[in-house]
């Protein structure tokens, strides 16, 4: 099969065939059709990510089962499917109390073994994660579904549990930060989005955010300050960026007695990065972690897909090839889009069938 391979950390990365994977026991391998270019996946290519080189990124995705493995019991060869891209182990408390996105024992594609920038992709415990697909949802829409527009559900209802009427500020208006607006606005909250780039506010405002603030050295803004100024600060603060200053701003955006969601990955600075807590304790602030979602809590998400409320095809902003794909996610910290890429890794059509294609 073809590939996006990573033979360095912060290195070109190539196309080129593979062997084609084998299902484990208990999983299966997915022909992927579908696939997200995430900024989770550039901390990877940059070191930011204990993984084995050589490696192939990508964890959002969706496609068909092709080949299943011993002991699975309920998927097929031609089901369609998605999966969280944390997944479970299916077997310790966490994952049979329906908790797999903390199993400790997790598998994520992408990082912990090869991912989805290819043709196919193995999965483990399959009857644990994957979660099958309506055939209203498009390909897309699911690869979408996978880290970010799941992260912001769950982080919105399960973590901050986002009420109606409440103001949140989302700080990034990419693929994380649209999905929490338009989560946020089907909730029946009111939304003010922070971003660096005045194409995704305005994308944001397109999506439902009442109110935006564009951030950044040249503006000469505060962007804390601007949020109260519009609010009176937040009742809950996404950080869908991963930086200290996102993080800080996101923080000192909320009102007393509010809540912040860390989503965004925070590489080590000096260390760590530096948390405002005197603002955390004396305005008696929560700070939550946010970590994907579990299989088990998809139905209700995907219930608001079929039923029209939520629309993740709405934040597709273009499908690109594995080619493509391999040039865009070296230049992702610093590209700054209004939505989200999906990669199709298969054949163009009039492409040699497999087995055909030289090296």
């Amino acid at each position: 099969m073809r590939a996006v391979v990573m033979d360095q950390l912060a290195g070109p990365l190539q196309v080129r065939d593979v062997a084609d994977p084998t299902p484990p026991a208990g999983g299966v391998v997915v022909d992927v059709h579908a696939t997200g270019l995430c900024r989770s996946d550039w901390h990877a290519w940059a070191g930011h990510d204990d993984v084995a080189l050589p490696h192939v990124p990508g964890h959002e995705l969706a496609g068909v089962v092709s080949a299943v493995g011993e002991g699975v019991l309920r998927w097929q060869e031609g089901d369609r499917v998605t999966v969280p891209f944390v997944c479970g182990c299916g077997r310790c408390a966490w994952c049979t109390a329906g908790e797999a996105q903390v199993c400790p024992d997790q598998q994520q594609p992408g990082f912990t073994h090869w991912g989805s920038f290819a043709e196919r992709v193995v999965l483990h415990a399959a009857d644990t994660n994957l979660v099958r697909l309506p055939d209203s949802v498009s390909m897309a829409a699911a690869a979408a579904l996978g880290c970010r527009f799941a992260t912001a559900y769950r982080a919105l209802t399960a973590r901050a549990r986002l009420q109606p009427g409440e103001w949140v500020a989302v700080i990034g208006a990419g693929g994380v930060g649209l999905s929490a607006v338009m989560i946020a606005r089907a909730i029946g909250a009111r939304v003010v989005a922070v971003d660096r780039g005045q194409a995704a506010l305005e994308r944001a405002a397109e999506l439902g955010a009442e109110h935006t603030v564009l951030a950044g050295a040249t503006t000469g803004g505060d962007v804390p300050a601007q949020v109260h100024a519009l609010c009176g600060g937040a009742h809950v603060a996404v950080d869908a960026v991963g930086s200290e200053a996102t993080a800080a701003d996101g923080i000192r955006s909320l009102r007393r007695r509010g809540r912040h969601v860390q989503v965004g990955l925070l590489p080590p600075v000096d260390g760590h990065p530096r948390i405002p807590m005197d603002r955390v304790i004396a305005w008696e602030l929560d700070l939550l972690g946010s970590h994907g979602m579990a299989a088990t809590d998809y139905p209700g998400m995907l219930e608001l897909i079929e039923s029209g409320s939520l629309r993740p095809q709405d934040l597709v902003e273009r499908v690109v090839d594995l080619t493509e794909a391999a040039r865009l996610l070296p230049a992702m910290d610093s590209a700054a889009p209004a939505g989200i890429t999906i990669i199709d890794p298969r054949p163009a059509p009039g492409t040699p069938a497999r087995g055909t294609m030289g090296p």
